[in-house]
């Protein structure tokens, strides 16, 4: 039938171009899809050629682009960048005609790109490979030469050819296609694109980052593709505000993770450095490096409001992979971002790290531990005020922390997430270390200002029996609180390590040493010697602690080469506020039974800091009596100290007079204080630090015999130095500390003795010199009694409390109202009593009249019948 229709068709002589169009215009309804033929065929077989042509290329466009001469010109030109055979690869000459006409008539770049996908499609799915590389690498020479206002089209049929190559099964498909995107993305368009969408791509690079490959170069080629392609994503999104936010957390849940699972898989020494800038081609290949240098450049795009969608994928991966525990990675993963996010932004990194302690305080220790420990990291990768503003709520969070592990601790167990758990103390107390590294870090950080209210903080925040709750749980008692206050201690240790101030009025107000002293009176002697630590800390300005360290009779104190400053009026003003609260506490701490070789040797830089750091010649007068003044505690027999004790209050007073004689520079001072060493060196070596702080001390059994030429004369040192100047009346004043109110936090037998002294001081001070009732005589069995009362009166008041409640929610307005006013009665009437009793009438002018009972009694006369003299009226 077929060559019937064609000899019907040749009867009206029509021409050969006419013939060959009819014959394929026929062709196209009735023949098969023909493949395509090797080019030079014999002439018998070009109208065949003809209609396969049309198959391929024209199928349902009509039947005009059959003939070669009249196809359309583009398609001529993209056709003749294919050679006959693959492997010679992309004709080049043709190639660069098919760019010039591109860049001619860009109106028909998106034709070419249809046409090359077109054909793409075809060689992909008929499995000519060669093809498929050789479409792939014109439209990306396309691609790189072309940016005219209809690019948009064009790439469309671009990330349609891409998108096609990764959903092949093929990894050198999957790896074609992810290497050109690559080169996409490295493109800026001049145009922008309001509906392109790369979900599909964000997808499939996360994917390919997890392949699985039975072939592990293979394997490693496809993660490397994947993560080139998420890092050309990332730069061709990141900037545009017009295409699809990758900073979303649909997407940067897929992202994240699968940059973290390559920097995991390889084994790679830890960043030393913001960036490695400097790597062997071995380094750059490997897939732990090239993630490295994706994660860094997604940071570094981040900005402020994009920080938390980037970290928070890097939390719930650390959580899901059980990966806080070992440390090593997570430290790692947060050098990374600490270093390539913004500087201004740390402070959000650190605020995500709290919150997510915060929420896992029901965590094992060593998950705690963790996060603690990746905070001490990033605090101390942070620029230098970087905690942002709330200070305080970072301290504040640490704290918290401290407080539930000591709570964990000391009940042993506690509610998790999934039912009890037992707690490990050893791993607490790990935790507990971390925690108060943590906070010195974070407070290494902040100015002099900012680090004296977090100190004022951590003051607030320890427990004082009386004022402050003791801990968040009932049941955690005396030791709990005990243990906090060690805690919060060694955390003050921390803040005020370094500390330097030129005010130290500013830097020391009374709300923080105060308090701060008066722990220095509890009986714990770890308490003490953490308190003596923080004073330390804060008097000493110019690093002369570390000299006075060891306690020992030093001959020529140039040698330890004292930073000696002429002492400030802030400093004057400071140690005449607060000098006598030192001297105090340095009295009772000598005085302590509990003291150990620490406490004296702490007590002994303290005395030298107070002597070259704030000293003026009131205070070396005040240092030179206390000195003395503790010579005299330990000869005292009413003190219970025991004999090392003694023997050691002794050494320190003769270590401190050898320090300061030398300072004073009055020769007849220091010849009095040689002698008396060099007759205890012979006589008495027990009193001297050489023989006391040492490892394996051995003191005399008793100490009957210390007096004559071995004791320092308060009488020949206020002689001396009276000759040069120094006040003598108050040299020849004893030394005797003030009590005060501080001593109610000790727990000494000094209750009774406090009372009795406010007694005695009140009496003294009081103007009127009628005769008072003898104060109420305090007795143990009375102490007692209160004790035992007060709990009966704790219910007594509980339940009084609720009933006054309870009647003013139920009981009628009348009657509220009524007892209200008789309330209000009755408290005027007693203000009137006590207003008649301390208000006396005013000394009248004319003296006083006589009683009836032959007493003397005071007239008052009103002020306008008062007569004054003239001179006092103006």
């Amino acid at each position: 039938m077929f060559w019937a229709l064609v000899r019907r068709f040749s009867v009206y002589k029509r021409s050969s171009v006419c013939l060959s169009v009819c014959v394929c215009g026929l062709l196209c309804a009735c023949l098969p899809a023909m493949p395509l033929p090797e080019p030079d065929v014999p002439a018998s077989q070009r109208l065949a050629l003809d209609c396969r042509t049309l198959l391929d290329h024209r199928i349902g466009k009509g039947v005009c682009g059959c003939c070669g001469a009249l196809r359309p010109r583009y398609k001529r030109l993209v056709d003749n960048i294919f050679p006959e055979d693959p492997e010679d690869g992309l004709v080049k000459a043709n190639m660069e005609k098919l760019t010039f006409y591109a860049l001619s008539a860009p109106e028909k770049l998106d034709r070419i790109g249809a046409y090359l996908s077109e054909r793409l499609s075809r060689d992909v799915a008929r499995h000519r490979y060669g093809y498929v590389c050789i479409a792939m690498e014109a439209l990306d020479q396309l691609l790189m030469a072309c940016h005219c206002q209809s690019i948009n089209l064009f790439v469309e049929s671009f990330l349609k050819m891409v998108r096609k190559l990764l959903e092949s099964d093929k990894p050198s498909l999957q790896i074609l296609g992810t290497n050109s995107f690559v080169k996409f993305a490295n493109i800026e368009e001049d145009t922008p694109s309001y509906h392109r969408s790369y979900d599909f791509f964000v997808s499939r690079f996360s994917e390919m980052c997890h392949s699985s490959y039975e072939d592990p170069d293979i394997r490693t080629k496809i993660r490397m593709a994947g993560i080139k392609g998420l890092q050309g994503v990332v730069r061709k999104t990141v900037n545009d505000e017009l295409q699809a936010n990758i900073w979303d957390p649909q997407h940067m849940d897929k992202i994240v993770p699968s940059l973290l699972f390559n920097l995991q898989s390889g084994v790679r020494t830890e960043s030393r450095s913001p960036s490695p800038l400097q790597a062997s081609e071995k380094e750059k290949e490997s897939p732990v490096e090239l993630t490295e240098r994706c994660f860094r450049e997604l940071l570094g795009r981040a900005a402020y409001g994009n920080i938390k969608n980037a970290v928070t994928p890097v939390l719930m991966h650390l959580d899901n992979h059980s990966l806080w525990e070992g440390k090593t990675f997570a430290v790692r993963c947060f050098k990374i971002i600490m270093y390539s996010i913004q500087s201004q932004h740390s402070h959000l990194v650190i605020q995500q790290l709290l919150g997510h302690l915060d929420a896992n305080s029901k965590n094992s220790a060593t998950v705690r531990a963790g996060i603690v420990e990746v905070l001490l990291e990033a605090a101390a990768i942070a620029a230098s005020g970087s905690v942002g503003p709330t200070v305080l709520e970072v301290f504040n969070t640490l704290l918290r922390q401290l407080r539930l592990s000591v709570d964990y601790e000391l009940t042993g167990s506690y509610d998790g997430n999934i039912g009890t758990k037992i707690i490990k103390a050893h791993e607490e107390r790990q935790l507990q270390e971390a925690v108060i590294r943590t906070i010195g870090s974070f407070a290494n950080t902040l100015p002099t200002y900012q680090r004296s209210e977090v100190m004022l903080f951590i003051m607030g925040k320890i427990p004082v029996p009386g004022i402050h709750p003791a801990l968040p749980s009932a049941g955690s008692g005396p030791e709990g609180t005990r243990m906090i206050q060690i805690m919060l201690l060694k955390s003050l240790v921390q803040v005020t390590a370094g500390f330097q101030t030129t005010n130290m009025l500013t830097a020391l107000p009374n709300s923080f040493l105060e308090p701060l002293l008066s722990f220095s009176l509890t009986e714990d002697p770890e308490i003490r010697l953490l308190v003596l630590q923080i004073l330390l800390s804060l008097i000493d300005r110019h690093d002369n602690m570390p000299k006075f360290t060891n306690i020992s009779i030093i001959s020529d104190i140039s040698v330890l080469k004292l930073k000696v400053d002429k002492c400030s009026r802030q400093d004057n003003l400071f140690m005449k506020k607060h000098g006598q609260q030192l001297y105090r506490h340095i009295y009772l701490g000598c005085k302590e039974q509990s003291s150990g070789r620490l406490h004296y040797e702490s007590l002994f830089a303290l005395l030298g800091l107070l002597s070259v750091e704030l000293a003026n010649e009131e205070v070396v007068v005040d240092l030179i009596r206390l000195a003395l003044a503790l010579q005299d505690l330990a000869l005292s027999t009413d003190e219970p100290l025991p004999v090392y004790n003694r023997c050691a209050v002794h050494a320190l007073a003769a270590a401190y007079l050898n320090l300061i004689c030398q300072l004073t520079t009055v020769p007849a001072f220091c010849q009095h204080i040689h002698e008396v060493i060099e007759v205890r060196q012979k006589e008495s070596p027990y009193l001297l630090p050489e023989d006391v702080f040492v490892d394996n001390p051995k003191p005399p059994s008793s100490l009957e015999k210390v007096e004559g030429d071995v004791l320092f004369l308060q009488s020949k040192i206020t002689e001396v130095l009276g000759g040069s100047g120094y006040n003598t009346d108050r040299l020849a004043t004893p030394y005797v500390p003030q009590y005060t109110d501080e001593d109610r936090l000790s727990k000494r037998k000094s209750i009774g003795e406090t009372i009795s002294l406010q007694v005695e001081v009140e009496s003294r001070n009081s103007p009127e010199k009628e005769e008072r009732t003898p104060a109420e005589e305090i007795t143990f069995e009375t102490l007692k009694n209160a004790i035992v009362d007060s709990v009966g009166m704790e219910e007594q008041e509980r339940e009084r409390r609720r009933q006054v409640v309870e009647k003013f929610q139920k009981a009628p307005f009348e009657e509220i109202a009524a007892h209200c006013g008789a309330r209000a009665t009755l408290l005027q009437s007693k203000l009137n009593q006590i207003f008649e009793i301390t208000i006396r009438p005013p000394p009248s002018p004319s003296g006083t009249i006589s009683s009836g009972y032959g007493q003397s009694q005071s007239r008052s006369i009103p002020i306008y019948e008062m007569k004054f003299p003239d001179l006092c009226v103006y």
